[in-house]
């Protein structure tokens, strides 16, 4: 089986910190996929605020096998900030499903309903979210053929 694996990676940060006050563990999560199949796309969104701690996780993920793709950090003058990749990630879930057996999204955010429910209606593609289920939004978890809830063992 063909797996596709995209993540979005603010959304795990702060959901399993504000769950659990943990930080997700991605080589856990490589190696349950790769029991299932071969992980042939595997992105990870980021956005890239240039600090140290930072680049260290980013070289982490690399190492495992995630292309990372980074977005800069942009503080509107307001005090705001933007930064998500959510339309990055609808693109490459769409390149991905018509090349893969298996899509696999890390997010709770409710915006990926649409693009799950159109990947599933367009091609023949399992979607798989990973997320805290407390924290997810239900459309997105009622979008997907398979909900994992992140817990402990995913978490380090």
């Amino acid at each position: 089986m063909k797996i596709a694996v995209l993540v979005d990676i603010q959304n795990i940060y702060y959901t399993t910190r504000d769950a659990f006050g943990k930080q997700f563990n991605y080589r856990a999560l490589w190696h349950a996929l790769s029991q299932q199949g071969d992980i042939v796309i595997a992105k990870a969104y980021a956005i890239d605020r240039g600090d140290k701690q930072q680049e260290k996780f980013q070289s982490a993920l690399k190492h495992i096998g995630f292309d990372l793709r980074l977005k800069p950090f942009i503080q509107r003058s307001d005090g705001s900030a933007k930064g998500d990749w959510d339309v990055g990630i609808t693109i490459d879930a769409l390149d991905a499903a018509s090349q893969v057996d298996c899509l696999v999204l890390l997010s709770g955010d409710g915006d990926f309903a649409l693009l799950l429910a159109a990947i599933k209606q367009k091609y023949a593609c399992h979607t798989v979210v990973y997320g805290v289920p407390q924290l997810s939004a239900v459309a997105l978890v009622n979008s997907c053929d398979s909900f994992i809830n992140i817990d402990e063992t995913l978490l380090q």
